[in-house]
């Protein structure tokens, strides 16, 4: 009887740690593939890159900061030199795959992952996008030279940065859809349209939410219009994950998510910006759908910036102009950084 007994505890311990072995090896099988699909995109991503002439270059600033970039393997003297800053949605690579073909045919481009995103990291605790730009600046080191520099949205905070505090580096900037002039009250009643928090949208972790930041970004059409709750469910829980350990970054994915609301926060704690010292020739491109920086904004900054300053507006064109206009946009940086006009009356 005690024998009996005996048999049966052992096997409901045997058929418990044979569910729990399942359950494990289902969610390993699961996770091997989820990785071996982000792994074989972001190596096609790179394969692109390397066949337009760039390649990958990791600087170590200190014990600390690390910072990558996508470079021009082969640099001409007879081209300017165009540094492309990433925004929030992504690293350079996912961001900038629409531009970088055309424009490596007329720039030497430096291409940063910023930190927290793709292989940049640091372990210091500055959030600034100042720091961003200083990191940016230190890692282009003094093989760059003289550049022209690009960002869009987060992006145009740090390119900023780099043309307010390195203007012997920075010839010209780009800013794309960036919120640099809110005063402290229109941050609110911007925020308060949202109706939600602003880190929810921005580092989604639900469909719901992970569809708001689309349909706020894109205007032209909607990338998820026809995918299941539960796929967008996995590609947040998984596919964004395995991402980041993919790229080679810290490997801690909730840390760096952690990091990422940091960056968010501090942008949304920060002062506005009074007065604008800026002696680069400037240009502003906006779209006139965006409903992440409301166009009102691009020509609030420009009159802060000054006589130097252009602005383009692109019809029909949402927060995210380099998946809703690429073309155009393309068009815009390469005219302004070379120096010619390219300016349209219908835009």
């Amino acid at each position: 009887m005690a024998s009996l007994h005996l048999w049966r505890l052992l096997s409901l311990y045997i058929s418990a740690i044979a569910a729990v072995l399942r359950r494990a090896s289902s969610a390993l099988s699961h996770l091997i593939r989820c990785s071996i699909i982000v792994t074989l995109i972001e190596s096609c991503l790179s394969l692109y890159f390397i066949f337009l002439g760039l390649s990958p270059t990791t600087v170590e600033l200190d014990d600390h900061t690390t910072v990558h970039f996508w470079t021009s393997a082969h640099r001409r003297f007879s081209r300017p030199n165009l540094v492309l800053v990433h925004g929030f949605g992504g690293n350079s690579r996912w961001q900038f795959l629409q531009l970088v073909g055309p424009l490596s045919r007329s720039f030497n481009l430096y291409v940063p992952d910023l930190l927290f995103f793709g292989k940049s990291h640091t372990f210091r605790r500055d959030r600034s996008e100042g720091f961003q730009a200083r990191c940016v600046v230190e890692g282009l080191g003094i093989g760059c030279g003289r550049c022209r520099v690009f960002g869009i949205s987060y992006g145009g905070y740090v390119a900023y940065r780099m043309a307010e505090m390195w203007p012997e580096v920075v010839e010209r900037v780009a800013i794309a859809s960036c919120g640099i002039g809110y005063t402290e009250e229109q941050k609110r009643e911007h925020l308060g349209k949202l109706g939600t928090s602003v880190t929810e949208i921005f580092l989604p972790e639900s469909p719901k939410n992970l569809r708001r930041l689309l349909n706020l970004s894109i205007y032209k059409f909607d990338p998820l219009k026809w995918a299941p709750d539960f796929f967008l469910q996995h590609l947040i829980d998984y596919l964004s994950l395995i991402f980041e350990m993919c790229c080679g970054s810290l490997g801690n994915v909730k840390g760096l998510r952690k990091e990422k609301l940091e960056l968010l926060e501090h942008l949304l704690a920060r002062k506005s910006i009074q007065t604008f010292p800026f002696p680069s020739e400037t240009m502003l491109i906006w779209g006139d759908k965006d409903d992440v920086f409301p166009p009102l904004l691009a020509f609030q900054l420009q009159r802060h910036f000054g006589p130097k300053t252009k602005l383009e507006i692109i019809k029909d064109t949402g927060h995210a102009l380099n998946i809703d206009s690429p073309a155009r946009l393309y068009e815009l940086i390469e005219s302004f950084s070379l120096g010619c006009s390219n300016s349209k009356d219908d835009i």
